[in-house]
């Protein structure tokens, strides 16, 4: 498994150590462990005249479990990239509390 952000057909986004399940040789969701909504500030934009800051908090995805591990479905997820450090580096202080 490895971190990733994950955006799925909701908008949100979510962080987690995410793993592809495969059935008959085809993707048919993920494996997300530890995952945590990433929410940030929708009114940042960036010039070449102005800096802007983005804050980004984390918070437990389903807040109304104590499943660790959650399954999603393929058809769910837009797309699956890599996080920037900064956003990993949050992740991981997260959980070595």
């Amino acid at each position: 498994m490895s971190i990733q952000l994950f955006l799925l057909k909701s908008g949100e986004y979510i962080i987690a150590d995410g793993k592809e399940l495969i059935s008959n040789q085809k993707p048919v969701g993920y494996l997300l462990d530890n995952p945590e909504k990433v929410t940030f500030n929708s009114s940042v934009f960036f010039s070449e005249e102005e800096e802007s800051e983005v804050k980004i908090s984390l918070s437990p995805w389903i807040i109304l479990t104590t499943d660790t591990k959650i399954t999603i479905p393929f058809d769910w997820v837009v797309t699956v990239v890599e996080p920037i450090e900064s956003i990993k580096k949050i992740y991981n202080n997260g959980k070595d509390n």
